[in-house]
C-alpha cells in the first residue's frame, strides 16, 4: 500500500481528478468492518493534510472504534450530479498517534488534540468511473501497477 503523495507522483492527472471529486462535496461515505465482520457505513469528511488523504472522527465514534480494531476500509466520494465521475478508494485508514502531525492537523481544523481521532489513508486501490463517448469509462489504479481502463456500454 502507498500514501497519497506516492499516488500523486505516479499518476498526477488521475490523482487531481480524484481529489477534485472529494473536494467538490463535504460529506462522503465510509465503509468499515464491525467486530463481527459485518459491514458498517458511516458519513465522513475527508481532508488533504501534509500530502495525505486523511479523515477525522469524534471521540469513540463507532467508525473510529472499527478502524482501531481493523483499519481495512473503503471510501466513496459523494457523486453529486456525476459531472466529476464516481470515485471509490480502498485501503487502510490508520490512526495517527499523538505527536506533531496530529497537533498540526488539530490546528488546521481548530480542535484540541484528544477531542477527535485522525486517520491517514494507506491506498490499495482507487477507481474512478465516468462517462466518455456514451460509455462508462472505469479507470482503476493500484500501487506500482499504474492505471487499467475498461469501457462498458
Amino acid at each position: 500500500m502507498t500514501d497519497w503523495k506516492q499516488f500523486e507522483t505516479e499518476v498526477p492527472e488521475f490523482a487531481a481528478a480524484v481529489r477534485q471529486c472529494f473536494e467538490a462535496h463535504l460529506h462522503h461515505v465510509l465503509a468499515t468492518l464491525r467486530g463481527d465482520g459485518s459491514p458498517r457505513v458511516s458519513g465522513t469528511e475527508v481532508q488533504f493534510h501534509s500530502g495525505n488523504l486523511t479523515m477525522g472522527s469524534m471521540p469513540r465514534a463507532l467508525k473510529a472504534l472499527d478502524l482501531r480494531r481493523d483499519p481495512r476500509a473503503a471510501l466513496h466520494a459523494h457523486p453529486g450530479e456525476m459531472t466529476e465521475g464516481d470515485v471509490k478508494v480502498s485501503g487502510r485508514a490508520v490512526e495517527v498517534p499523538e505527536g506533531e502531525e496530529l497537533r498540526a492537523y488539530a490546528g488546521e481544523i481548530q480542535h484540541e488534540p484528544g477531542t477527535f481521532h485522525m486517520f491517514r489513508w494507506e491506498l490499495h486501490e482507487i477507481t474512478r468511473t465516468s462517462v466518455a463517448e456514451d460509455r462508462l469509462l472505469i479507470r482503476t489504479w493500484r500501487p506500482g501497477a499504474g492505471i487499467t481502463e475498461h469501457h462498458r456500454s
